[in-house]
């Protein structure tokens, strides 16, 4: 839900607010009704989780704007390789003055296309790079409430009497993104019981939907764990908790 709210706040600042600074970079306007904006998604709009809420963000910002179905184009299920490019491609072919992508092995491609395509403005999901022109990031704090989950987790092994708190964490130390927000959970469970224990399963994947309901149900069976957060794309540990009836903290999106 926090992810689908920054990110409808985004789209409509960079393309309403977003076209004086774009101008001063000599950008030619865009009248509304001539307006393509492209989205390169990672997962599917179905996941119920990242790359649904960046949809849900994606449906506020077109109503606001009162963009038509025919002036939105979105690739879904686009890998971090050769085939973001590709994809990339394809939308500055279809003519979209302005492409979005949530990944962050998107990354690279988007810094390279945007220096081949000056015209055409990159926003790129949770990386770091930018220029000064049309390639920029953008991400929200998300650490902030992750720190907040992490309490309500720590409160809520008190209520259980079982301490054992199960993570399934995307990557592990490998992204500040990864590792702030294991750090702050476990900072903010430990905070209101400081004997809790963050047990941490690391995917090596944005996805797997596969592994992340199996990483869910091993913190769970094999660790004791009586409740089951998550950083990764879909709400299968989530519906693993369901499941083996222990509590959870969803990410992304309301789970």
């Amino acid at each position: 839900r926090h992810m689908k709210k920054v990110l409808a706040w985004v789209l409509c600042l960079m393309l309403t607010l977003g076209m004086v600074s774009v101008a001063s970079a000599e950008f030619a306007p865009v009248n509304k009704d001539d307006l393509k904006v492209g989205f390169v998604f990672i997962g599917d709009v179905s996941d119920k989780g990242y790359t649904y809420a960046h949809y849900q963000g994606l449906l506020d910002m077109q109503q606001n704007l009162g963009l038509s179905d025919d002036q939105i184009l979105i690739k879904t299920n686009v890998s971090e390789d050769s085939s973001c490019e590709t994809a990339l491609r394809e939308l500055v072919e279809a003519g979209c003055q302005i492409i979005f992508g949530n990944s962050y092995g998107y990354m690279n491609y988007m810094a390279e296309l945007a220096d081949e395509y000056p015209e055409v403005i990159f926003s790129h999901c949770s990386g770091y790079m930018s220029n000064d022109t049309n390639f920029n990031n953008y991400f929200g704090r998300i650490y902030q409430a992750r720190y907040l989950a992490g309490i309500a987790a720590g409160l809520k092994s008190l209520e259980l009497d079982n301490y054992n708190i199960g993570y399934v964490a995307a990557y592990g130390t490998d992204y500040a993104e990864t590792c702030s927000g294991i750090n702050a959970f476990a900072l903010g469970a430990q905070a209101v019981n400081p004997e809790a224990i963050v047990h941490v399963n690391v995917l090596n994947a944005w996805a797997d939907e596969i592994n992340e309901k199996a990483m869910a149900e091993d913190l769970i069976d094999n660790y004791n764990c009586g409740v089951i957060a998550q950083h990764c794309d879909s709400a299968q540990p989530q519906i693993a908790a369901e499941a083996k009836g222990v509590f959870g903290c969803g990410y992304n999106s309301d789970m």
